[in-house]
């Protein structure tokens, strides 16, 4: 996500949980949890099961802003379950099944709870299918931020987080709960619908044109995508073969080409920085003016609205496929592990192609003065949800960044975020990981002043 981007991400008021519990007459299944206690947004996510992939099959009337869909879940018990949930917002539930057998679903706030016709023994394979329907919802955050279901002059434009994908699908909607996923989106006939991963096809029949993306590399549920429109697409691929998919809004084409047609030489400059590219396809979507107040790091193809497109923000959301997409957060809290890392590739950016150096950029954000908003809390420790986008998580991250490259040296530093990559291709990965993969990776080095001072300490450091 770009920092300079309005500040936002906060999570809906708590959802009142379902009593499932207590008597269940001898059956040796209990609920999972319906939250997963996360630091800053505990009601988030879905206990006592593992999702694997997600089909979704949606269909989208613009102009009634009506969305019928259906999402298919396979997932792993990882206890005896006699319910589970799934976190869902809005859109009236028309059916559920597991394992093709009717299961009663219950609704209570942004809590979906399914109740299967049987218990499901831990380590079972389950197949859960929940159909809706209704006008997907707009969310705001308490900061006045928007996400969810985003209505365009002729679409839509689905962004999720920290908390958005519930509006328009349900899903074990945690970060730390990655899976595969197909998307099939069928629009009107003369508009697209765009999302993650790679077109497998696209079929027009009665006057309406289906889309059908498949993902292959798991995928956080926050950073799925979908954006419907009359975009201008441009294919490709990078000096180094890796596909690209670029989808433009047409009235942003021309102000927008200049940028959009760096982005082959960002991600090869990037696999040379951070390690090879995570993805089996890359690319960009320029949403249309005002469409949204901030750009994201969807998968394969992050999200920039026209008006907040330059360079850097570009170079910003690419790496965060490297950090936050394919190295994914363990917990809200951790999200500086992807913020820091994708403002310090602005800042090497700069420095690589003519404008300031690291250097410079950090010795900036340090002469500010000591009540400055990036001194306000460390970055691996905001202090509510309604503060995990606010500038320490992203400028003072960044500067923890520097430092341990300074501590380290730049071959040392390079080559340690390159195995960083490497080793949690595809996982996630908590603060206390990377401090310890450092610390074991560090030649000896003593870095505890910088990991109590940058990291968790408190207010302006005495000195740089």
């Amino acid at each position: 996500m770009d920092h300079r981007s309005a500040i936002r991400r906060l999570a809906l008021p708590g959802a009142v949980l379902l009593a499932l519990g207590g008597c269940t007459g001898g059956v040796a299944g209990k609920p999972g949890a319906a939250g997963l206690r996360d630091g800053l947004f505990p009601k988030l996510g879905n206990g006592g099961y593992d999702a694997d992939h997600y089909s979704l099959v949606l269909d989208y009337d613009p102009a009634r802003a009506h969305l019928t869909g259906s999402m298919t879940m396979d997932a792993r018990a990882t206890q005896d379950l006699s319910a589970f949930n799934l976190d869902f917002a809005g859109m009236e539930v028309t059916g559920a099944t597991v394992d093709g057998r009717r299961a009663d679903a219950n609704r209570a706030g942004t809590e979906l709870t399914l109740r299967p016709a049987e218990d499901l023994d831990e380590g079972a394979r389950f197949r859960a299918t929940v159909t809706y329907s209704g006008t997907p919802k707009t969310l705001t955050d308490q900061d006045g931020s928007h996400e969810g279901w985003l209505r365009t002059a002729d679409g839509a434009l689905a962004l999720g987080e920290p908390t958005g994908s519930m509006a328009w699908f349900p899903s074990n909607n945690h970060p730390s709960d990655k899976a595969t996923y197909d998307i099939a989106v069928t629009v009107p006939r003369g508009l697209r619908a765009v999302s993650n991963g790679e077109l497998t096809s696209s079929v027009t029949n009665g006057g309406r044109t289906t889309y059908t993306w498949r993902t292959r590399e798991p995928m956080a549920s926050y950073l799925a995508t979908v954006a419907i429109g009359a975009y201008d697409v441009t294919e490709g691929r990078t000096r180094s073969g890796i596909p690209f998919y670029d989808a433009v809004a047409p009235a942003a084409r021309k102000e927008t080409a200049d940028v959009v047609g760096r982005l082959p030489e960002i991600v090869e400059w990037e696999r040379e920085k951070f390690g090879p590219y995570p993805f089996s396809s890359t690319g960009v979507i320029v949403a249309p003016e005002g469409s949204a107040e901030y750009a994201l790091e969807t998968q394969n193809r992050p999200v920039v609205p026209a008006d907040q497109l330059d360079t850097e923000t570009l170079a910003h959301e690419l790496a965060h496929q490297w950090f936050g997409d394919s190295v994914t957060p363990e917990r809200w809290r951790d999200m500086w592990l992807n913020e820091g890392f994708a403002t310090y590739a602005e800042w090497l950016w700069s420095e690589d192609h003519g404008g300031d150096s690291a250097q410079e950029h950090f010795d900036e954000e340090y002469a500010k003065d000591g009540s400055d908003a990036i001194w306000a809390f460390p970055p691996a420790a905001p202090p509510s949800a309604a503060r995990v986008s606010d500038q320490p998580v992203y400028v003072r991250g960044a500067m923890v960044v520097h430092q341990l490259r300074r501590a380290l040296g730049d071959d040392a530093f390079f080559a340690l975020v390159r195995g960083w990559t490497k080793d949690r291709a595809h996982a996630n990965a908590s603060t206390e990981e990377f401090v310890r993969f450092v610390d074991e990776r560090s030649s000896g080095k003593d870095l505890d002043d910088l990991w109590d001072t940058w990291l968790y300490g408190d207010g302006k450091p005495d000195s740089p």
